[in-house]
């Protein structure tokens, strides 16, 4: 990586093609699924290329790929869980659900929903932004902060507030 960081394009290459195992191998211990390692590897060597200027080369290179790769690998399993809960969880709804052929009901969740959309309009913008990336399309907090060049810390804190402003809004607190 040292090599890599002066400018070597070859030991670059050679490095991030040697990495994938080590990758691999993470993922694995964190539980992902194998249809998905090569998701963890490529969004894992997608990081390391982005921040390898901080790598300090006194430091194990393998140490500090590992905790990259263990933290795209629980990036992808938080990003599956909540799909997958969803999906169950809408099943669910459709198939025990007293109202789902009622028109009445559809009319109803599309009231609420534009109710939402309007609610979240009216957000200010660093916290419209946090739960249109981190609600609506559902990216991790990695994904978002590269997406708005915005740290994880102030994501958090805009997504925490807006739920807070739209819960209260939506259901009369204030």
């Amino acid at each position: 990586m040292a090599a890599a960081q002066a400018g070597d394009q070859r030991a670059y290459a050679r490095l991030l093609t040697d990495s994938v195992s080590l990758i691999r191998a993470v993922a694995r211990r964190q539980g992902v699924p194998v249809d998905t390692l090569d998701d963890v590897v490529q969004e894992t060597l997608l990081t390391v290329h982005r921040v390898r200027h901080t790598f300090d080369p006194s430091r194990s290179y393998d140490a500090w790929l590992s905790a990259i790769a263990s933290r795209r690998a629980i990036d992808t399993l938080r990003s599956h869980g909540r799909r997958d809960r969803r999906e169950v969880h809408d099943e669910f709804a459709l198939d025990h659900h007293a109202d789902r052929d009622d028109a009445s009901a559809g009319a109803e969740r599309e009231q609420e929903a534009t109710r939402l959309r309007e609610a979240i309009k009216t957000l200010p913008p660093g916290q419209r932004e946090a739960v249109e990336q981190l609600g609506l399309k559902e990216q991790s907090l990695a994904e978002a902060a590269e997406r708005t060049g915005r740290n994880t810390g102030a994501l958090k804190v805009n997504l925490h507030r807006a739920l807070k402003t739209l819960r209260d809004r939506l259901h009369g607190e204030s």
